[in-house]
């Protein structure tokens, strides 16, 4: 249904607000997070189904309190995880509804880019390539290549021509056109309307390593409940009464909190790169950039500020050079200008020239390379305005330039008039204030910095320079597989279509990369860099595609990115290390002690508070102070394997002594496990202190939430061992030997242990 609208002038304000008071504002309320559904997905999982199976073999065995204790463990969980996914997903929200789409929109007989909140049925809105649709409309002109999967599940785009109707949420691949809005808000087909962000969990690769790192532990389980299963048949011990024990080898390893964890540490650095202007649209980003070590950097709207000006017009015909403007501006987007547009227009009212209206457009595509509008006079003229090395291609009689234009003093813009090349526009863009400053500050980290264009060598070296890049600037259709990209400063006479293939080879030969887009063209290139990042004025289809979008202009945002990297990598080998050192020290202390002497040396109720204490912790690692480091990291599992292995084995060395001590002086068995609990976790607690930081560990102090959760901690191991309640009492005497043989031992770990950078 299209309604009657007068295309000369659009809605007024009087109409705008009578449509907003009768459809509301095009917004699609968000699904709101379900905490039960959360809680009860985490009850039924791998992890989940072990602490299950434990529980009802301790209920057949008749034993409640232990029962009790993996209830508790299964509700401690799902719980916090549930919590967590809840903070993290409140945080992107918060994030997304900083980020709307802007429309080109007729009111008042006026063109204006307003929220795409505020468009109302009847609205004329003018639709670009690159954008998403921000409600369903009918086409009024045009013609547009639109990519319907987001609502069809098809990949292949659909052409769409005047009459037709297109639906919010589809993504326009080329074309421009005039569209009349028919429904907003909850009326429309998609409930993708002003939604940017991906809110995609896709594991990044610390979540692989570890998950690697899992498996092996999983495998060093095994391989330990096979001997303690052989070694309880030759000596005729009762296997049901171990399936307990067992089940809480594999608990141990199992990364309970892992996900919270994850959650924690991603959603407080997303929530501080959110005040400071930074859309976390995929949390993978964020870690990647600790290992980030090539940059490919877009000059135009980065580097430069991205408001070129008309600083020459060369003309080769015999028309004058008022004639040439104003054609010009024909072939330029009237509704919803680019920068290289609004520089024609703006030198046009510079010199006195009216703006000529087509009487036909299509707006650049980067396949063709230009722009084209007809004019209807005694005979039609076609106008094509874009980059000279495309447009020189299409007259064959063009005049050589490369001596009569100085191609280093700006960008290029060809003129052809029914396919012969009168004019040539020099455009000139000047480097932004910060840009060499910030480059010298993201080179200091470690990061190779390449510059990324389409103009040409002369004029790319040029801006290199200014803003302190160093190394060779080199033509695309130049690299070879030999090209050293630290040789490298920029890369010019690159088209949208080559950076998926430069970030690609790049990424061949080694190297964590990150890119900045901001054109439609740029999406694949950005989904594929390891940390893609849309800049401010992107179009909408690159930020969607990209997993960080900075909200204001300039480079000096992308050091805050490499921050947050920095502290999200060290809080996470935090937890790795001791994750893989305490997991090592728990299932040797009981398969070592079972195999020496007959028995499991820790109580099942002791093993599930060693799991349950370690976990809340780690769940607050998220929060800790880090030392920002000025290199790219490496995730190494062989350095991180020896770090934690000569803490595993110091650790599990001075357990086997506790046990042998204990044990001779004819302490219970249950006295025995007490002892081995309050020796865990002390030692749990200090080895997070050690490997927290480079530093000594009582040299620089931990982040208050792990403070008080590493002495709330110490003071319930305290309390239950003094009270006896859910495990046995032990004398003060022993738990302050236990105290202190930790607190030696760790001094001793701190100085001997491998260095962790």
């Amino acid at each position: 249904m299209q309604a009657p609208i007068d295309m000369l002038t659009g809605l007024t304000t009087t109409e705008v607000q009578e449509r907003l008071k009768k459809y509301g504002r095009n917004v699609v309320p968000q699904q709101q997070f379900n905490f039960a559904h959360a809680i009860l997905t985490r009850l039924w999982e791998p992890s989940a189904w072990i602490l299950e199976a434990a529980l009802l073999v301790e209920i057949l065995l008749g034993k409640t309190l232990q029962a009790g204790f993996i209830v508790l463990m299964l509700l401690f969980a799902a719980v916090t995880g549930a919590i967590q996914a809840w903070r993290a997903d409140k945080v992107l929200k918060t994030l997304t509804n900083k980020l709307t789409l802007t429309v080109a929109v007729k009111r008042n007989n006026q063109w204006q880019h307003i929220s795409a909140t505020q468009i109302v049925p009847n609205d004329v809105i003018s639709l670009n390539n690159g954008e998403l649709l921000p409600a369903d409309v009918q086409l009024l002109d045009g013609t547009l290549e639109v990519d319907e999967s987001s609502i069809s599940g098809e990949s292949r785009t659909i052409r769409h021509q005047a009459g037709d109707i297109v639906y919010a949420g589809t993504e326009i691949k080329s074309g421009h056109g005039l569209a009349v809005v028919i429904s907003t808000g909850k009326n429309s087909r998609s409930g993708k309307t002003i939604s940017l962000i991906n809110q995609s969990a896709a594991p990044g690769q610390l979540q692989k390593l570890l998950s690697k790192i899992i498996g092996y532990l999983a495998i060093l389980d095994t391989v330990l409940a096979i001997i303690l299963v052989l070694t309880a048949l030759i000596r005729g011990t009762n296997l049901i009464t171990m399936l307990p024990f067992l089940a809480m080898l594999f608990i141990a390893t199992i990364p309970i909190a892992m996900p919270s964890s994850f959650a924690v540490a991603n959603s407080v650095e997303a929530k501080q790169l959110g005040q400071a202007h930074i859309l976390v649209s995929d949390l993978s980003g964020i870690q990647a950039a600790a290992n980030l070590n090539l940059l490919l950097i877009d000059k135009t709207g980065t580097i430069t500020a991205n408001q070129p000006k008309v600083v020459a017009l060369h003309n080769f015909s015999n028309y004058s050079d008022q004639a040439l403007i104003r054609w010009a501006t024909s072939a330029t987007n009237q509704q919803n200008t680019s920068v290289i547009d609004a520089a024609i227009l703006n030198y046009a009212q510079q010199q006195a020239v009216p703006v000529q209206v087509p009487a036909h457009f299509e707006s650049f595509n980067s396949q063709r390379g230009y722009s084209e509008g007809t004019i209807m006079a005694n005979r039609p003229i076609n106008v094509k305005l874009g980059a000279y090395q495309r447009l020189y291609q299409l007259d064959h009689n063009a005049p050589k330039l490369t001596n009569q234009i100085d191609f280093g003093s700006g960008r290029t813009v060809a003129l052809l008039i029914n396919d012969q090349l009168v004019g040539l526009f020099i455009v000139k863009d000047q480097p932004r204030s910060d840009s060499l400053q910030a480059l010298q500050n993201i080179t200091k980290r470690g990061v190779k910095v390449i510059m990324l264009t389409g103009d040409n060598q002369k004029t790319a070296t040029s801006v290199a320079k200014q803003v302190g890049l160093t190394g060779n600037v080199t033509p695309f259709n130049t690299l070879t597989a030999n090209t050293d990209p630290q040789q490298l400063a920029g890369i010019t006479e690159v088209v949208p279509e080559n950076k998926l293939a430069i970030v690609q080879r790049f990424q061949k030969m080694g190297y964590v990369v990150g890119m900045t887009g901001d054109g439609v063209n740029d999406a694949p290139a950005l989904k594929q860099a390891d940390v893609g990042i849309a800049v401010q004025n992107a179009v909408d289809l690159a930020k969607r595609s990209a997993k960080l979008v900075l909200l204001t202009p300039g480079l000096t945002p992308i050091i805050q990115i490499l921050d947050s990297g920095h502290r999200v990598y060290q809080r996470m080998m935090t937890w790795t290390i001791t994750k893989l050192s305490r997991t090592a020290e728990l299932t040797m202390l009981l398969t070592f002690g079972f195999l020496i002497w007959r028995s499991i040396p820790l109580s099942l109720n002791a093993m599930i508070l060693v799991a349950i204490l370690n976990d809340c912790v780690t769940l607050v690692l998220g929060t800790d102070r880090t030392n920002i480091t000025h290199h790219p990291e490496h995730w190494n599992l062989r350095r991180l394997s020896k770090v934690a292995g000569v803490l595993a084995i110091g650790w599990t060395t001075l357990g086997m002594g506790v046990l042998y001590e204990t044990t001779r002086l004819g302490l219970t068995p249950g006295q025995i496990s007490t002892v081995l609990y309050c020796y865990l976790i002390f030692s749990a607690m200090l080895t997070i202190l050690m490997t927290r930081s480079t530093k000594p560990f009582w040299r620089q102090r931990p982040s208050v939430p792990v403070a008080v959760a590493i002495t709330i901690n110490c003071l319930i191991t305290v309390s239950l061992s003094l009270t006896g309640l859910g495990i046995d009492k032990i004398d003060l005497s022993y738990l302050l030997a236990t105290l202190i043989i930790v607190l030696v031992m760790g001094g001793l770990l701190t100085i001997i242990q491998p260095h962790q950078d």
